[in-house]
């Protein structure tokens, strides 16, 4: 890959500030339960899609069970492995940025997966294989897992290491918009932090006391959650040393949930400027709950910064999808508290409802 030059980069991303400082209309694009991505056809169809339906930025996951989606030489170094099978031979990020670009929309690269080496495979995958001392741990000293996902020691500095390493690699490679984490960057379930090398560092500030048992002690919650608080400034501090154009969002899960189990404490990121926009995942199933959730999230906004939450819509999950009726409500309710933007989760659920966002959706 080549480094994309620094002009270049910024002739990009001026044109797509322009669209991102009017609206950050987006939709998630995965490899999961979808097909868009297999070929430059398919990529094409996708832009087409979104731009007849007035979304303009596309969060496209770049990391996901253990593989990167694009050609990474990082990857190939440390793991034997330069791209996931299912894009052997293609540059799949590079074919998606060049047809976003040229029809005037923004591409963010997603790194979906996080801190989470596996889904539903019980020794971690190929990652925890090669690098057993990356094991998160729980307090019965076993691997961390949660919701299927398996995970790595997010405090562990190797870690931490790797997954910038990754997203310096993006950003330093890519004309991409931005760069995006999510419930799994930077996070790790509250039930992790019982390996060796955080036990050592917790005992060194506490008198050589070991953390409670109970991994949802306040106290301990929050020494951990500090930690990955540190990351998240690290990952803002980098993306923006090489670029200082680049877009750094994150769409954790909803506070102080969030925390409470995956030690993500976003407003802390908020509140220290370590990101650029905010999109909680609001995935609620009625309009109540919705409005109730938004609101209590956006109570953690400071006033000015309000609108740089940006809410997370979910458009379809396995046989689930909203009704129109409740899609309007929920975009109208965005609306009325000065909100102008959201992304949905995922692309698919865009040709289930063709007439709400043809029709509806993409009106001024």
């Amino acid at each position: 890959m080549k480094r994309i030059p620094h002009t270049v980069g910024i002739l990009l991303f001026t044109l797509g500030q322009l669209a991102l400082g009017q609206s950050q209309k987006g939709i998630w694009l995965t490899d999961v339960a979808s097909k868009a991505l297999d070929s430059k056809a398919g990529i094409e169809e996708v832009v087409q899609r979104c731009k007849s339906y007035g979304i303009d930025q596309i969060y496209v996951v770049v990391w996901n069970r253990g593989y990167t989606l694009y050609p990474s030489a990082h990857m190939e170094k440390t793991f034997g492995r330069k791209v996931a099978p299912r894009f052997a031979n293609r540059d799949m990020l590079q074919e998606l940025i060049e047809i976003a670009h040229a029809n005037r929309l923004q591409v963010h690269a997603w790194f979906e997966f996080g801190f989470s080496s596996s889904y539903q495979e019980s020794d971690g995958g190929h990652i925890l294989q090669s690098k057993p001392a990356w094991r998160a741990i729980d307090n019965e000293g076993k691997l961390v897992s949660k919701n299927g996902f398996q995970w790595m020691n997010a405090f562990h500095p190797e870690v931490q290491g790797f997954l910038l390493a990754l997203i310096t690699e993006v950003v330093e490679n890519y004309a991409v918009d931005g760069i995006q984490g999510d419930d799994r960057l930077p996070a790790n379930p509250s039930t992790a932090g019982y390996d060796e090398f955080t036990l050592t560092q917790y005992k060194a500030e506490h008198d050589d006391a070991m953390p409670p048992m109970d991994y949802k002690d306040p106290e301990w919650v929050d020494w951990r959650a500090k930690r990955l608080n540190l990351f998240a400034q690290k990952v803002y501090k980098t993306v923006k040393r090489i670029n200082p154009d680049i877009v750094v969002s994150m769409a954790p899960s909803i506070f102080p949930w969030s925390k409470e189990e995956y030690l993500q404490d976003w407003p802390t990121w908020v509140k220290n400027r370590w990101v650029d926009v905010i999109i909680p995942q609001v995935y609620r199933y009625n309009i109540k709950a919705y409005t109730q959730t938004l609101d209590s999230n956006l109570d953690f906004m400071p006033q000015e910064k309000r609108t740089a939450l940006v809410p997370g819509v979910l458009l379809k999950v396995n046989d689930y999808s909203p009704s129109k009726r409740f899609l309007k409500q929920m975009v109208k309710a965005n609306r009325k508290r000065g909100l102008t933007s959201e992304v949905f989760f995922f692309y698919e659920g865009l040709q289930e409802h063709d007439r709400f966002f043809s029709k509806w959706y993409r009106q001024p």
